[in-house]
This record gives structure tokens, C-alpha cells and sequence, in this order.
């Protein structure tokens, strides 16, 4: 029972606490002892009193960290229009520059108009380095153009043509854009019918010597290991002697790419290679450009698509200057567009 008196004494204590105003110990409540006029060390509080710290021991309050600003989707508008239009312009060509920077040969947006007829109407074409491609579509689509636009015959009227990334190729000449690395074989074989087979190739390698020069002059060994190199190549090492005029039709084609490889091009545009050759030659001459392919680029046009599916690799229609369709040969053989406008007929 005296138990239970004591309990309840000390509860009604802590009520009467509570009760009392909030002060300090000067205006007589709060504390639950007051203390000495120490200065040294403040009265504790009364139970529940709430407690402030002293001003130097209060955390700094944290910085205030500025809100993201959103990104917004809509175009930059500048005060003035032109520089916008300006600002536009270089992001486009920054994302073409990293679009162009790992090709070896890209086309965007190329046209070329003959009097008034369009041969080649906003094509694009990308050949990937050590990449090749084969070229079909019907007479007047445009592939011959488009290869004369490559090698600076022709000037587009627009678009652009970059070779390995960044050389711009409509500001060179033919000469020029023949010394960076490009080649190209016409139809109608050119060679030199009076000379043999191994002076023609020896004609033709890079270098700044003249024509007797390069017949006269004693040949080193790296010289040797690669006129015979290309003579393997070009399964003409058995005919190094022959004269040229004595070759079959599908013989000098293939001396003339042989040629072309002597000048040692990064990229080699083929035209219609197999025209007029046996099926025999037409046969090896796939083989011929599939071992070529192992180390450079190459751009054959062709007709034969028995030539083409032995090629084996992806092919792009050209219809009226532009891409009519592209992929595998199955896949563009099968397109509707392309049986209407080419193989249908």
C-alpha cells in the first residue's frame, strides 16, 4: 500500500512539472533543481524542457544544391535566324563526319543532271573498308555515272563523296584521286599488246619512272616478289612471257586488273569484267576478285547474275540514279520492284 502511495506521489510530481512555465531559473520555474550562480556549467533543464545548443555548437546548415535543368527536346532557337540555321548545319555535319569515319567510300545525297535528265538522283552508297560489292541494275540506271563521279570524270551537282573518311574526292581531279588509292577498270580491256605480260605489269607499278626507265632498269628483289605476286593473282604466271597481243579476251581482262593492282589501289572499280569470256574465265575471275577482296575493297558492275552469285556477297540495284534495293542476291532477286524494273525483263 505505501507502494502504491509513492507512485502516485511521483506522478502527480511530474504533473505539477509540466504544469510549470518554461523559464529559466531568474523567473522561478522550469528547472527541476536550480542552480548556482555558476557560470561555468548552465542548470540542467527540467524534465520534457526542450534543449538548444549553443550557437557554436550548431551544425552548419547544409548548402542548397541547385535543380537539374531539364532538357528539353525542341530546337535551339537563336535571336538571330541565320545562326541557327548555322548551328544546324554543323550539327548535321558532325553526325555525317562520324557516320563517313570508319568507310572506305561514301556517297550521301549525290545528284548529277545531264540536260536535264537525272543519271543520278540523291544516291547514297556506303563501301566499308575491305568490303566487296556488287553493282546491278538496267542500262541507264546510273552505274557508270556514279563510277565517274568516283574517280573525278564527272562533278555532281550536289551530295557528297568522301574517300577513307575524310578526303573530300569533289575537289581532285582524275590524277589525283588515282595517286590516293583508287582504280578502275573500264569494259574494254586497255593493255599494251607489243609488250609481254610481265612488262606490262611492270609498266604499270607505282613509282616515278619513265617508260624506258622502267624497262631498262635493273630489278631489286622486292621488285620481283611483286610483279610475280600479281602474275600468281592474275593466273597469268605461265604467260609472264607472251605477249599481250597474243592473250585471250579474258586473259586481258585479267592482265589489266593485274595492272591495276600494281599501282596498289585501297579501293578497285570493276566494270563488267566477265562480258564476252567463256564460262570457264567467268568462273575464275570470281575467284580472282574474291582473293583480291582479302586485302583491298572492290566495286564490281555486272549484268551476268551467275557472275554475281558466284561473287557472294551483298549486291545493290540502282534504278534511275538512286537505290532501288539491297542485300543479299536472293533477297534483291525476290524484291517485286526490282523484277518489275530489271530481272523481269
Amino acid at each position: 500500500m505505501a507502494t502504491t502511495t509513492k507512485v502516485v506521489d511521483k506522478v502527480a510530481e511530474d504533473v505539477r512539472a509540466l504544469a510549470r512555465p518554461q523559464g529559466g531559473v531568474g523567473d522561478g520555474g522550469g528547472y527541476a533543481e536550480a542552480a548556482g550562480p555558476s557560470t561555468t556549467h548552465p542548470p540542467a533543464p527540467a524534465a520534457g524542457a526542450a534543449v538548444r545548443p549553443a550557437a557554436d555548437a550548431m551544425p552548419a546548415e547544409p548548402a542548397q544544391t541547385a535543380e537539374p535543368v531539364a532538357v528539353r527536346d525542341e530546337p535551339f532557337v537563336s535571336p538571330h535566324p541565320f545562326a541557327t540555321e548555322m548551328r544546324e548545319r554543323r550539327l548535321a555535319a558532325e553526325a555525317n563526319g562520324r557516320a563517313r569515319r570508319d568507310t572506305l567510300l561514301y556517297l550521301n545525297g549525290v545528284t548529277k543532271s545531264f540536260d536535264g535528265f537525272k543519271a543520278i538522283n540523291n544516291l547514297s552508297l556506303v563501301i566499308q573498308k575491305g568490303e566487296m560489292r556488287a553493282i546491278i541494275g538496267p542500262n541507264g540506271a546510273g552505274k557508270t555515272t556514279m563510277m565517274d563521279i568516283i574517280t573525278g570524270k564527272t562533278r555532281p551537282d550536289r551530295g557528297e563523296v568522301y574517300f577513307a573518311g575524310d578526303v573530300d574526292l569533289t575537289h581532285h581531279d582524275e590524277a589525283a584521286i588515282a595517286s590516293m588509292g583508287i582504280g578502275r577498270k573500264f569494259q574494254k580491256p586497255t593493255v599494251f599488246e607489243s609488250h609481254t605480260v610481265e612488262d606490262n605489269i611492270r609498266l604499270s607499278l607505282s613509282g616515278s619512272r619513265s617508260v624506258l626507265d622502267a624497262l631498262v632498269h635493273r630489278k631489286d628483289e622486292a621488285e620481283r616478289q611483286r610483279i610475280e605476286a600479281i602474275l600468281e593473282t592474275i593466273r597469268l604466271k605461265d604467260k609472264r612471257k607472251t605477249f599481250a597481243a597474243n592473250l585471250s579476251h579474258g586473259q586481258k581482262q585479267w592482265l589489266e586488273i593485274g595492272m591495276l593492282l600494281a599501282q596498289d589501289p585501297e579501293l578497285l572499280l570493276v566494270d563488267e569484267p566477265v562480258a564476252g569470256m567463256t564460262d570457264a574465265e567467268t568462273e575464275e575471275t570470281a575467284r580472282l576478285l574474291r582473293d583480291i577482296a582479302r586485302t583491298r575493297s572492290v566495286v564490281v558492275v555486272e549484268h551476268d547474275m551467275h557472275f554475281v552469285r558466284e561473287l557472294g556477297v551483298k549486291v545493290t540495284c540502282l534504278h534511275e540514279g538512286s537505290v532501288l534495293s539491297e542485300g543479299t542476291l536472293d533477297k534483291v532477286s525476290a524484291d517485286p520492284k526490282v523484277i518489275e524494273v530489271y530481272l523481269g525483263r
